[in-house]
Protein backbone atom coordinates (compact mmCIF):
# COMPACT_ATOMS: atom_id res chain seq x y z
CA UNK A 1 0.00 0.00 0.00
CA UNK A 2 1.24 3.44 -0.84
CA UNK A 3 0.05 6.93 -0.23
CA UNK A 4 -3.70 7.57 -0.15
CA UNK A 5 -4.93 8.53 -3.60
CA UNK A 6 -2.11 6.85 -5.51
CA UNK A 7 -3.62 5.43 -8.68
CA UNK A 8 -1.03 2.64 -8.94
CA UNK A 9 -2.39 1.06 -5.74
CA UNK A 10 -5.79 0.60 -7.32
CA UNK A 11 -4.76 -0.30 -10.89
CA UNK A 12 -5.20 -4.08 -10.62
CA UNK A 13 -8.64 -3.75 -9.06
CA UNK A 14 -9.75 -1.21 -11.66
CA UNK A 15 -8.48 -3.47 -14.46
CA UNK A 16 -10.41 -6.41 -13.00
CA UNK A 17 -13.63 -4.41 -12.77
CA UNK A 18 -13.17 -3.06 -16.32
CA UNK A 19 -12.80 -6.64 -17.62
CA UNK A 20 -15.87 -7.75 -15.68
CA UNK A 21 -17.97 -4.91 -17.10
CA UNK A 22 -16.65 -5.27 -20.65
CA UNK A 23 -17.04 -9.05 -20.81
CA UNK A 24 -20.41 -9.39 -19.06
CA UNK A 25 -22.40 -6.33 -20.05
CA UNK A 26 -21.55 -6.26 -23.77
CA UNK A 27 -24.26 -3.73 -24.57
CA UNK A 28 -26.82 -5.06 -22.06
CA UNK A 29 -28.52 -2.41 -19.97
CA UNK A 30 -30.57 -4.64 -17.68
CA UNK A 31 -30.18 -8.15 -16.28
CA UNK A 32 -33.86 -8.46 -15.49
CA UNK A 33 -33.40 -9.40 -11.85
CA UNK A 34 -30.73 -9.75 -9.19
CA UNK A 35 -30.57 -13.54 -9.53
CA UNK A 36 -29.72 -13.33 -13.23
CA UNK A 37 -27.04 -10.74 -12.47
CA UNK A 38 -25.51 -12.94 -9.76
CA UNK A 39 -25.46 -16.01 -12.01
CA UNK A 40 -23.87 -14.03 -14.85
CA UNK A 41 -21.14 -12.63 -12.61
CA UNK A 42 -20.55 -16.02 -10.95
CA UNK A 43 -20.18 -17.70 -14.36
CA UNK A 44 -17.76 -14.97 -15.46
CA UNK A 45 -15.70 -15.30 -12.25
CA UNK A 46 -15.52 -19.06 -12.68
CA UNK A 47 -14.26 -18.64 -16.24
CA UNK A 48 -11.88 -15.85 -15.17
CA UNK A 49 -10.21 -18.07 -12.57
CA UNK A 50 -10.26 -21.40 -14.38
CA UNK A 51 -10.01 -20.87 -18.13
CA UNK A 52 -9.29 -17.23 -19.02
CA UNK A 53 -5.62 -16.68 -19.86
CA UNK A 54 -3.82 -13.72 -18.31
CA UNK A 55 -0.82 -12.01 -19.87
CA UNK A 56 0.65 -11.34 -16.41
CA UNK A 57 0.73 -15.12 -15.79
CA UNK A 58 2.54 -16.05 -18.99
CA UNK A 59 -0.82 -16.54 -20.75
CA UNK A 60 -1.96 -19.19 -18.26
CA UNK A 61 -5.22 -19.24 -16.33
CA UNK A 62 -4.84 -18.32 -12.64
CA UNK A 63 -5.60 -21.91 -11.62
CA UNK A 64 -3.00 -23.34 -14.01
CA UNK A 65 -0.42 -20.76 -12.90
CA UNK A 66 -1.01 -21.65 -9.24
CA UNK A 67 -0.84 -25.38 -9.97
CA UNK A 68 2.50 -25.02 -11.77
CA UNK A 69 3.89 -22.68 -9.12
CA UNK A 70 2.86 -25.02 -6.30
CA UNK A 71 4.38 -28.01 -8.10
CA UNK A 72 7.64 -26.09 -8.58
CA UNK A 73 7.72 -25.19 -4.86
CA UNK A 74 7.28 -28.84 -3.89
CA UNK A 75 10.07 -29.87 -6.24
CA UNK A 76 12.44 -27.24 -4.81
CA UNK A 77 11.58 -28.24 -1.23
CA UNK A 78 12.35 -31.90 -1.83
Amino acid sequence: MGVVGTSADNAACESFHASLKRETLQGAHDYGDAGTCRRTVFAWLTRYNTRRRHSANGHLSPNEYERRHHTAELTLAA
